[in-house]
């Protein structure tokens, strides 16, 4: 797969695209930190933009877009700053205006720049998927696009394959084989299994990465190995209910609460997890390490592991059980509105509008979501932020 990653170096666009839990992050991070390590040819910088609902706005699809160029461009303090004032001068032109802007500065760009567009899939804007449209059909030579996506993309991926622009790595390409499964088992998960047992899960997962840890996970612990193998059947659906309840119970009351409350968050660091939680016995940074550390469906957002997330699939789980134990206890042991009005405040604290809006709006305090909405100066819906107002 990496020798397939760097062949499509000299391509237009890498996609990666398979369902949910095949490893497409862990697969492009892991290869863009070895061609930071390797200083292979001529990758001047790497960008990284991981995206979530919140960016189906184009305005700020394309901002934090240019922004992210910017940083790995920092030897042309120029970058960037032309398609921006156009971006948001009162009366901004077309987006294509504004590319051809960008493209214009990025051919003056010396070495070449590697920009990964993570978790494409919550991208639902047809203006963006044209956007980038046009990008790729008039991409300078020393611009390669990364994509990663469950599902694929609304791009025109025939033309770029009609004219081999497109290098594209599907489920099949990363589902595990036999052996990587060995290895995760043996190496990884420090869990002793025969062939026959590991071969009876591989086949079961059918290489689904995300079943495969699961099934790991579960076994912590377990005297029962065997008989856990041989009852681990079932659609994929009802494993993963299954393996994540048996996950989650496993853990200790301080894990579980930790992962509860914190799961109204989309995006997680220590600061924002202390604020919300309130508890100085607990130090959320500490116990981020520790979930990154015991492979908690925890994935890491940049390389100085400030931002964070859940899996999707286990952040789904645990939103759910903390609505189901809210609603079973009338709120006696977690107060969710307190949950959003804590995270709002420190988002609005630190100049996150759209975050500090959204959890305000999901707390039901009215008078706070329309003071964020209304801006110091400028409402909300013109700072790129349409989409979350209209939704409320």
């Amino acid at each position: 797969m990496i020798e397939q990653l760097n062949d499509g170096l000299h391509h237009r666009l890498t996609l990666v695209s398979a369902p949910v839990g095949f490893g497409k992050t862990t697969l492009v991070s892991g290869w863009v930190n070895r061609l930071r390590l390797e200083d292979s040819g001529n990758v001047q910088g790497i960008a990284w933009l991981s995206l979530d609902e919140n960016d189906n706005e184009p305005v700020r699809f394309l901002t934090y877009f240019i922004h992210a160029l910017k940083q790995v461009c920092a030897k042309n303090v120029d970058m960037g700053k032309s398609p921006l004032a156009m971006l948001h001068s009162p009366q901004p032109p077309s987006l294509e205006n504004v590319l051809t802007s960008l493209i214009n500065e990025l051919v003056e760009v010396s070495g070449e720049i590697v920009f990964v567009l993570d978790d494409y899939h919550v991208i639902e804007t047809p203006a963006i998927d044209d956007t980038l449209g046009f990008l790729l059909d008039h991409l300078p030579s020393n611009l390669h696009l990364v994509i990663t996506s469950r599902a694929d993309p609304s791009l025109p991926l025939p033309r770029l394959r009609a004219r081999g622009q497109v290098v594209e790595l599907r489920s099949a390409d990363l589902r595990f084989t036999f052996e990587e499964t060995v290895e995760f088992f043996h190496h990884i998960s420090g869990l002793e299994l025969s062939s026959t047992e590991i071969a009876a899960l591989e086949n079961r997962t059918e290489g689904w990465i995300a079943g495969l840890k699961l099934a790991a996970l579960s076994m912590q612990g377990r005297e029962d190995i065997s008989r856990f193998i041989e009852t681990f059947t079932g659609s994929h659906r009802y494993i993963v209910d299954y393996l994540v309840e048996e996950v989650l119970l496993r853990q200790t009351e301080v894990i579980q609460y930790f992962l509860l409350c914190t799961s109204i968050l989309d995006r997680l660091c220590g600061p924002l997890c202390d604020a919300v939680l309130q508890n100085p016995s607990v130090s959320s940074q500490e116990t981020l390490e520790y979930l990154e550390q015991t492979n908690l469906f925890l994935v890491p957002l940049d390389n100085e592991r400030h931002w964070y997330r859940y899996h999707h699939l286990f952040a789904d789980l645990l939103r759910h059980r903390l609505q189901r134990d809210v609603s079973h206890s009338a709120g006696k042991d977690v107060d969710l509105t307190a949950l959003h009005i804590r995270a709002s405040q420190w988002y609005e604290e630190n100049d996150m509008a759209v975050e500090a809006f959204q959890h305000a709006t999901l707390a039901s305090d009215i008078e706070r979501a329309e003071r964020i909405m209304d801006g110091d100066g400028m409402p909300l819906q013109y700072r790129g932020a349409a989409l979350p107002v209209m939704q409320w």
